[in-house]
């Protein structure tokens, strides 16, 4: 692990949190030691609850290399990912991940995102916000579109 990256995300996070334009977070996205992509909290700046820094430098990465996932790209965040962010990383197949602050020293200083951990092993009915199965003849439509698809691109 290079310091130097978890040091920019750092860095990114504290100049987005002094500029008011967004929380209190940044992110470094790193190939081969260089830099493709960064990122800050920008969710009050563009009223866009995805605008996590996380997000927008996996974005600004694939942009950049002109892909949809980033194997052998490492994440430096200045914290702990939260449940949205950790999907992406996921989705994105990012190799590793280092982070500065942890979950709960977020929580401390007012960004907790326990509630949202806690619903995901939740049946869907019972979920804080109410979600309903709705059972459909054409529910597996656009699957089966997708499946006979000879020029789709399997992700």
């Amino acid at each position: 692990m290079q310091h130097r990256f978890l040091h920019r995300a750092i860095e990114l996070a504290a100049t987005n949190a002094r500029s008011s334009a967004g929380g209190p977070f940044g992110a470094v996205i790193v190939k081969d030691g260089e830099v493709i992509g960064e990122g800050v909290n920008q969710v009050t700046a563009i009223n866009d609850p995805t605008a996590h820094a996380e997000v927008l430098a996996i974005r600004e990465a694939c942009r950049k290399l002109g892909v949809y996932q980033l194997p052998g790209c490492e994440l430096y965040t200045s914290c702990e990912p939260c449940p949205m962010c950790l999907g992406a990383i996921y989705w994105a197949h990012i190799d590793r991940v280092y982070f500065a602050a942890t979950q709960q020293q977020a929580a401390a200083a007012g960004f907790d995102d326990a509630f949202i951990y806690e619903q995901i092993p939740l049946a869907p009915e019972q979920r804080s916000i109410p979600m309903a199965h709705v059972e459909l003849p054409e529910a597996m439509a656009p699957f089966n579109e997708w499946k006979g698809n000879p020029r789709r691109t399997p992700y």
